[in-house]
């Protein structure tokens, strides 16, 4: 398994920190300074793919000092490493750097996590609702989202199946 702790520690110095949990390797990155990562991971250390963007909220959970965590999921398809970098962002404008420059597939998973948890990701070419209607402006998978909504089904358009 990779050390990219030491690979990344003379550019970024000591600013990441490390977790393994069955045998994924999950970086630990500042919310400013997860772009450069990623970008230096891509281009340097041949993280080529980006599989997947979480998003997790921490409200109410034990010992946590944030409110959202931000999962990007990346893989190195000639080596087939995959890295987990895990961010942290905070009411009330939770806000990172967009990387639809570097993985253009993250246009869409960047959309999701701002449509369901308010990230927004400054930057973004397109950043508008994709599961939830323009209306909505609530975020559905935050915890204090009830779980009957706000009475916001007026917004969703009636579909109609078609008979034959």
């Amino acid at each position: 398994m990779t050390d990219f702790i030491a690979l990344l520690k003379p550019t970024f110095g000591d600013i990441l920190k490390r977790e393994v949990f069955r045998d994924n390797v999950r970086l630990i990155v500042p919310a400013d300074a997860v772009k450069p990562v990623l970008k230096s991971l891509k281009e340097q250390h041949g993280f080529d793919m980006l599989v997947d963007i979480a998003g997790i909220d921490y409200l109410e959970y034990p010992g946590a000092t944030d409110r959202y965590g931000v999962v990007y999921a990346i893989l190195n398809i000639k080596t087939g490493e995959r890295l987990f970098v895990k961010t942290h962002v905070n009411d009330p404008e939770p806000a990172l750097k967009s990387v639809v420059d570097l993985w253009t597939g993250a246009d869409w998973l960047e959309r999701e996590v701002y449509d369901m948890y308010g990230v927004v990701f400054e930057g973004h070419p397109d950043l508008r609702r994709i599961l939830m209607p323009e209306g909505c402006e609530s975020f559905p998978l935050r915890k204090d989202y009830p779980l009957r909504g706000y009475g916001e089904r007026h917004n969703f358009p009636l579909l109609t199946r078609a008979e034959g």
